[in-house]
């Protein structure tokens, strides 16, 4: 069991480290300008960033805290922008982007947990401490 909360991180950032490359591409710059995201050749790839710092963050459970802020930074503008459903009037198409953004809204939650509860047991931020614990106190 000690080790679940690990593998969920990972699994977690998964999304975010698969799919970084895209964030980078022609394609996701000008399907979020056709979207109406102001800036798009700045913003897409500044959002690949964050996700990608986040994510990292997040796997390895080295700052995991600040990380989670990162991805709920990235998460709540791409959701609205890029998964807006209400704004759309074809039927399977609204469908899928209902499903989108409750996929992030979900996302979003899990990093607002990561951002309260910190990384787990079995992280980078764990050994830290334990090493932080174990320092011997000095004296002025």
């Amino acid at each position: 069991m000690r080790y679940i909360v690990a593998v969920g991180r990972v699994l977690y950032s998964l999304i975010f480290l698969m799919t970084i490359l895209g964030h980078f591409s022609q394609g996701y710059i000008g399907y979020a300008a056709q979207a109406g995201v102001p800036a798009a050749a700045l913003l897409v790839p500044l959002s690949g960033v964050i996700a990608i710092a986040g994510g990292l963050s997040v796997a390895l459970g080295y700052q995991a805290k600040l990380g989670a802020w990162l991805l709920v930074l990235f998460l709540v503008p791409v959701t609205l922008a890029m998964h807006n459903f209400w704004t759309v009037t074809d039927p399977m198409m609204r469908g899928m982007q209902m499903a989108l953004f409750m996929k992030n809204v979900s996302m979003l939650g899990a990093a607002l947990l990561i951002a309260y509860f910190g990384a787990g047991p079995v992280s980078l931020d764990a050994r830290r401490r334990g090493q932080a614990a174990a320092a011997p106190a000095t004296r002025a």
